[in-house]
């Protein structure tokens, strides 16, 4: 099986035609690996922007690109997505994160009014991948491949990041320092099918209405944490930040505390996040000290 790392950057730039911003692909990168994870070619265009009329100066900062080069230098889109169609053959597509997948469903859309892309058959979350390797899933914290890179030891250099083809490369040292620890394979999904579009297009979000059927009851419910007795709810409960949460007191010993609960809906499912946190009783204020009269004798 054969392996392609890629890399996108791209540029937020509002579509009159969609009346919303589209993440507006500049640059592809990407290199080929064989079985053993060895480079075999490298890919690299830019693709000349036909929505935005400027670049984001975040994106100019960090890319080191002008609209000048990419005007003079750069093909269309579709003319891109062939060539690197062409580099990619059968392998496998992978990427740091499932952001620049979306980046390309979203351009492929917009280009051609099919978010399918035919040339996707098997796609694999670099980014998941090596934290699942190294033990450090989570998420709601999700690693860079900055920190993911010093967290191995990888060298690189801060200058040549978000640049398409050097974050590839960059992956590829992440990859291979942890291949061992993980077969690569149990983490590659099949893209040519319907299921996998849902997947990437859905949109992950919190459930804010506790009648929401996908709520589940049972989790608004608390145990006291010192002696395991169910605990009784004080206060009726508060959305804040996206989580719901109420104070809960325990009969047996006394303990008072808040309970938040979180619902998270992603394509997989409901995912709750639960916490509890002390309530410590005020400290009372010392009563002011009585005023004293002096009298003054001479």
């Amino acid at each position: 099986m054969s392996y392609v790392i890629l890399d996108l950057e791209w540029n937020s730039a509002y579509s009159y035609k969609l009346k919303r911003f589209v993440n507006e692909i500049i640059e592809f990168g990407a290199v080929r690996l064989d079985d053993e994870l060895n480079i075999e070619s490298a890919f690299s265009s830019l693709v000349k922007p036909k929505i935005g009329r400027k670049l984001n100066g975040k994106v100019r900062q960090l890319t080191k690109i002008s609209i000048t080069e990419l005007k003079q230098d750069g093909v269309s889109f579709l003319t891109a997505a062939e060539k690197f169609a062409e580099f990619l053959g059968d392998s496998t597509v992978l990427t740091w994160g499932t952001s620049d997948i979306h980046a390309l469903i979203e351009n492929y859309s917009f280009f051609t009014g099919d978010y399918h892309i035919p040339f996707l058959k098997s796609y694999c979350d670099l980014q998941e991948y090596c934290e699942r390797a190294l033990d450090r899933y989570d998420e709601g914290n999700q690693m860079g491949l900055g920190a993911c890179a010093e967290l191995l030891g990888v060298s690189f250099s801060e200058e040549e990041q978000h640049r398409a083809f050097a974050d590839a490369y960059l992956s590829l040292k992440c990859l291979k320092a942890v291949e061992n620890r993980s077969p690569l394979e149990s983490s590659i999904l099949k893209a040519d099918c319907e299921e996998f579009y849902e997947r990437m297009t859905f949109k992950n979000h919190f459930i804010t209405d506790l009648a929401d059927p996908e709520v589940d009851r049972n989790e608004l419910k608390f145990c006291c944490d010192r002696c395991g007795n169910p605990m009784r709810r004080v206060k009726k409960w508060r959305l804040h930040n996206k989580s719901f949460s109420s104070d809960f007191s325990c009969k047996s010993c006394s303990r008072k505390f808040t309970g938040r609960v979180a619902f998270k809906k992603r394509y997989e499912g409901v995912k709750v996040t639960r916490k509890i946190i002390e309530i410590v009783p005020k400290k009372k204020k010392a009563p002011p000290l009585a005023e004293q009269e002096t009298v003054r004798t001479d």
